[in-house]
């Protein structure tokens, strides 16, 4: 039953250590892929790469008011959050395609 089973394994492990190097090779990918967002019509943008890194914030001057600093937060805050969302979804799709669908917890 041993012998049976040996072939297989070693089959299984190869397919394994392709997909971890596969996997690797996507990782890098999408560490250097980005996604923009922007907010407030465009005065704030925020990009980030498939790390889910910020990897640059622009603030036009305009969206600068010494009185209303409470809304140059929020659009920070909508347009950096944005940028993550699509990250997380750019990685997913590409995991995706992959996996081939399956959703494997802890891959990223």
């Amino acid at each position: 039953m041993y012998s049976m089973m040996g072939p297989n394994m070693n089959k299984m492990m190869k397919q394994v250590q392709k997909m971890q190097a596969e996997m690797m090779r996507m990782q890098e990918e999408l560490g250097n892929r980005t996604v923009e967002a922007t907010a407030g019509g465009g005065v704030v943008r925020a990009v980030a790469n498939g790390k889910q890194e910020l990897v640059s914030l622009e603030i036009k001057p305009e969206a600068v008011d010494p009185e209303d600093v409470e809304m140059l937060q929020d659009l920070i805050l909508t347009a950096v959050n944005s940028a993550l969302d699509q990250s997380r979804e750019m990685v997913a799709a590409e995991m995706g395609k992959l996996t081939g669908g399956l959703n494997i917890p802890g891959l990223f």
